[in-house]
């Protein structure tokens, strides 16, 4: 089962500043889901994500 979690959360787990993850959402580079108000991740989805990423850079792009 996938982990939602918090922008906090996110936050710390990528240690980066909450902006700059509001930057991304709105910029199209993650996704997020709002619930009540508040934006949620899947954990698995970030991973996911951040395997990508790291693809990308070894590639060259």
């Amino acid at each position: 089962m996938s982990r939602l979690i918090d922008i906090d959360e996110l936050a710390n787990y990528l240690k980066l500043k909450k902006q700059t993850i509001y930057n991304w959402l709105n910029q199209g580079k993650i996704s997020g889901i709002k619930v009540g108000g508040v934006w949620r991740f899947d954990r698995r989805d970030i991973d996911n994500w951040l395997r990508s990423k790291k693809r990308s850079s070894v590639s060259g792009e």
